[in-house]
């Protein structure tokens, strides 16, 4: 069933959980994460960010995505990730997405306020929800430049962000990063606390593929309520096309179960990880 992020992290907030959001760009990996959630009864998020549109177009991606999405027997948030564009933003909304990110975190403060609270006024407009960022969450390789803490969102400006914004969850850089993390990364998990004592809203980490399970928990514990994903299942997608060469399958319409399989087995141990049990 079609579902916001408020439907769904509100409950994960009160109850100490996680909701995982998947990026996906393909029917198999969209069938991956579907197949585990209904098999696991979770909510999940299944998302496509705004530079993966060359990989799979918006229109494309719609038709698949939010179809399942209501046929689906949980609660499915369809997200519009790391949006770099207003226009953008609508075009997903107007094509069936109940959630949207519109990404200014490398924008001034003002600006990304006012961008974002027009973002905000127009999506509930839609019935849909907005996913704010306070603080930039780097690529891998800046995190490994060690220019990490230099963009880490300040708990001080959180209150008056999300009043400012209207935001239904906002996402935090806390030392991870987007991509994938040539060493481990180290989280401020003190700093997740202070913004979730000062924000009204749940908490969303961004760069979680990579992540151990003792930091996804410690995450949690301090205050995290959606982690996104993409890295992980994009890897097993293709590790399952691997393995469907090396059994001797050359036929895409028979390699497409070993990549939904694939896609699957790490999304289960995602969603049982972040059950946080």
């Amino acid at each position: 069933m079609l579902a916001n992020l408020k439907d769904v992290l509100i409950p994960a907030e009160k109850g100490k959980y996680c909701v995982g959001h998947f990026n996906v760009v393909s029917l198999e990996m969209a069938r991956g994460v579907l197949a585990a959630a209904e098999e696991l009864k979770a909510p999940v998020i299944l998302g496509i960010e705004e530079k993966q549109l060359d990989i799979c177009p918006l229109d494309v991606f719609a038709s698949f995505v939010v179809p399942m999405a209501r046929k689906a027997e949980v609660p499915v948030v369809v997200h519009f990730d790391r949006g770099q564009t207003f226009n953008c933003c609508i075009e997903a909304l107007r094509r069936g997405f109940t959630s949207v990110n519109l990404d200014c975190s490398r924008d001034t403060l003002e600006n990304n306020k006012a961008k974002v609270a027009e973002m905000a006024k127009t999506a509930h407009a839609f019935g849909a929800t907005v996913e704010a960022e306070l603080g930039y969450t780097p690529s891998a390789a800046e995190l490994e430049a060690g220019q990490a803490a230099d963009y880490f969102t300040d708990p001080r400006q959180t209150a008056d962000y999300v009043e400012a914004t209207g935001a239904d969850a906002l996402a935090v850089s806390v030392g991870t990063a987007h991509g994938e993390y040539l060493t481990e990364p180290t989280l401020d998990y003190s700093r997740i606390r202070a913004i979730m004592e000062a924000a009204d809203v749940p908490l969303v980490l961004h760069g979680g593929s990579g992540l151990t399970d003792s930091a996804i928990r410690e995450a949690i514990k301090s205050g995290i309520s959606k982690i996104d994903i993409f890295t992980d299942i994009n890897i097993a997608c293709c590790q399952g096309a691997i393995q469907a060469y090396n059994d001797g399958v050359h036929l895409q319409s028979e390699v497409s179960p070993y990549q939904v399989h694939a896609v699957k087995a790490v999304v289960e141990e995602k969603i049982h990880l972040f059950s946080n049990q």
